[in-house]
């Protein structure tokens, strides 16, 4: 009696638990092959995407190994890399409460434009090797979204094309050669292309080792010949059509003072520099006139300081003193990580590789989308820390610790 019992029961749980079994989403996942919630989900269309980091895994999976490389290298063992991002997690939020947040306003005048959104698309070169519309994609998801836009001195596209595409002026980031005629006619072909502001950047004149690059090309196996010749590296960039690019490079290792007094006063247009992560550079910069400040490490891609930007920015806010602007870029990559910038003292915030993973995942709408993504997720952080305007974001919303 009690071995039929036992055999009824043992014959019923088996059976309940079968059901339960085919009913479960471990069974439906299976079935489906869905990926698990552990593995990257690569994304079918930019609206799918939850949030800008979405888009990496697409862009790795689409572009050649040493193409995506060439984006996500850092420089030596990458220190200052992974510092970008981990410096964001040592300054903590300190929102407020009942404070009517239905209307926000997120506009900003710099440099005398009127920014929708304090997000503004840093400029990185060699855009072609992510995408075949390259510069031109960019520029029209930012005419799309009102965002403003820096271009490289190494673009693919000429700036004509891109201020047409993006319908507003844009702003240029310079690679000051070792020869002063070449710098001149960058600048003056900038300004009369229409760019309001010249960036010159600062902190890549002594060279680097981009290890996770070089690494990389040894997996790619393509026939890079027809672009990556003995003599490439200006041969298919426009800024420099018409110029003698023997022997030239874009850093220039005597770049001093003295070099950024001449520059600014050569320029017409707004003048700032990229590339200070020091309270006595910042200072510098003050004394020299200039009308700007990008704190930057160049995507980590300029000095191994093991340093992230974020942990920077205040010491050269308070150099500054509020007597210019400070931009900041460097692993940003969430609305908080924007937030906190601009809770630190920085006037905007520059955005790298989020649109450049947008650009190779889907083109001009995978752009559009991680612009959208960061001013949704920036406009959410503000009305949770109860700031209808950038102005109501102060010091007091942000802590170390």
């Amino acid at each position: 009696m009690i071995d039929t019992l036992f055999r009824v029961t043992r014959h019923d749980s088996r059976r309940q638990f079968l059901q339960w079994l085919a009913a479960s989403p471990l069974a439906a996942a299976a079935q489906t092959n869905s990926p698990s919630p552990n593995e990257p989900y690569l994304l079918k269309s930019p609206q799918e995407a939850i949030n800008v980091l979405e888009f990496e895994a697409v862009a790795k999976q689409k572009l050649p190994p040493a193409h995506f490389a060439y984006m996500a290298t850092g420089v030596d063992d990458d220190a200052t890399l992974r510092a970008n991002r981990a410096g964001f997690d040592k300054f903590k939020l300190r929102p407020r409460r009942l404070v009517d947040v239905r209307d926000l306003d997120t506009k900003r005048t710099l440099f005398g434009s009127t920014l929708e959104c304090p997000i503004i698309i840093a400029p990185t070169g060699n855009q072609m090797a992510f995408h075949p519309q390259a510069e031109l994609a960019v520029a029209k998801a930012a005419g799309a979204t009102k965002t403003q836009m820096m271009l490289s001195t190494v673009t693919n596209t000429k700036i004509e094309d891109v201020m047409r595409a993006v319908a507003s002026p844009i702003w240029y980031q310079l690679y000051a050669t070792q020869r002063w005629e070449v710098t001149e006619q960058l600048v003056r072909h900038a300004e009369q292309a229409g760019a309001t502001v010249i960036a010159l950047t600062i902190d890549t004149n002594s060279g680097r080792r981009t290890d996770t690059l070089e690494r990389a090309k040894r997996y790619d196996t393509r026939q890079c010949s027809a672009c990556h010749t003995p003599t490439y590296g200006f041969n298919r960039k426009p800024m420099f059509d018409g110029i003698d690019t023997e022997g030239l490079t874009t850093g220039n290792p005597g770049m001093d003072w003295k070099f950024v007094d001449k520059l600014r006063r050569f320029t017409k247009v707004k003048f700032i520099l990229k590339g200070l992560e020091t309270a006595e550079d910042a200072r510098l910069a003050v004394d020299a006139g200039v009308d700007g400040l990008i704190v930057s490490n160049h995507g980590a891609r300029a000095t191994e300081t093991g340093r992230g930007t974020i942990e920077c920015l205040p010491e050269v806010i308070e150099a500054v003193e509020g007597r210019m602007p400070v931009l900041i870029d460097g692993g940003f990559r969430r609305g908080t990580d924007i937030f906190k910038a601009l809770a630190l003292g920085a006037s905007a915030v520059c955005v790298g590789r989020p649109y450049l993973w947008g650009l190779a995942s889907f083109g001009q709408p995978g752009v559009e989308q991680v612009l959208r993504l960061l001013r949704t997720e920036l406009e959410l952080i503000m009305r949770q820390c109860g700031t209808r305007t950038l102005a109501d974001i102060k010091p007091a919303h942000v802590m170390r610790g």
